[in-house]
């Protein structure tokens, strides 16, 4: 169990070869483009000559490439089919969830355990503990392939059989993550206004992230039980700030696009008579 075969050599790819290599594993790699291996050569790792000798060599490989349909241009080919059969294939290519519940069925058809992952990770962090993989898909093949995960994230959440679960949370907190960068972008562009400095402001937002992810969850549980009526904040009392936004962007001539934004979600939830429910019955006009 402490051979892995990885294909697919770049930033990620090779990061994640780099850190099961230093975690001591017997590592085959394969890439399109042999050079990629070169630095992982010279620490160890084996390179085959064809992906379907790279998974013959170990019980898991592991895929990271750019996309689904790379993905598909390297494992569907006829040789890679048999070398799969009873082996474990974690995808690791950032995909859909309906591609990734595509791609447990056609690897079960060729006779593959399927893992999905999802990384949350920059290249650089793969193999610490502030990585995080989600996953699902095989319980019993992730019960099997999870010392390999381990050794490259210092969080492996697993959400179950459903293959396209990681995706999911993926997604989500990739929107999560995306939300959150428009409404920094906008606050550096209020601060600039005001000659106020912005890694301030960053340091300022390090330390009260535990405080917002307190409030999440609260909205959280709202939403998962439907307990809009009484709020801690409405969405009336909300309003108040988004039309101070949209004053500031006012004053200061500036960009207004992300206020605008939360005023037209805002006012179609109010004129759907949600104004006295907590914020989170935005995501009724959201459904």
């Amino acid at each position: 169990m402490k051979k892995v075969t990885v294909i697919g050599l770049g930033a990620m790819g090779g990061a994640i070869a780099n850190a099961l290599l230093e975690k001591e594993y017997d590592v085959t790699v394969w890439n399109r483009t042999a050079t990629r291996a070169d630095s992982l050569i010279e620490k160890g790792a084996v390179l085959a000559a064809t992906a379907a000798e790279a998974i013959r060599a170990s019980q898991i490989s592991i895929i990271c490439v750019s996309d689904y349909q790379t993905s598909y241009e390297i494992l569907d080919v006829e040789d890679v089919h048999s070398a799969l059969s009873g082996r474990v294939l974690i995808q690791l290519t950032t995909g859909s969830p309906e591609q990734a519940q595509k791609h447990e069925m056609w690897a079960n058809v060729h006779s593959a355990a399927y893992i999905e992952g999802a990384i949350a990770a920059a290249p650089a962090q793969m193999g610490g503990p502030h990585a995080t993989i989600f996953t699902s898909g095989s319980k019993e093949a992730f019960d099997q392939v999870k010392p390999v995960l381990d050794a490259l994230a210092g969080q492996v959440p697993y959400y179950g059989e459903q293959a396209s679960a990681a995706a999911s949370i993926d997604l989500a907190f990739l929107s999560y993550l995306f939300g959150s960068y428009l409404g920094f972008f906008h606050a550096t562009r209020i601060l600039e206004s005001d000659g106020l400095r912005i890694d301030d402001f960053g340091s300022l937002i390090a330390g009260v992230s535990p405080m917002i992810g307190a409030i999440l969850q609260y909205e959280s549980e709202v939403i998962q039980h439907s307990n809009y009526e009484n709020p801690q904040s409405s969405l009336q009392m909300s309003m108040v700030t988004v039309g101070l936004l949209m004053e500031q962007a006012r004053e200061k001539n500036m960009n207004n696009e992300f206020p605008l934004f939360l005023r037209n979600l805002f006012n179609k939830a109010i004129d759907a008579g949600y104004g006295e429910q907590d914020i989170a019955s935005l995501v009724k006009t959201m459904r």
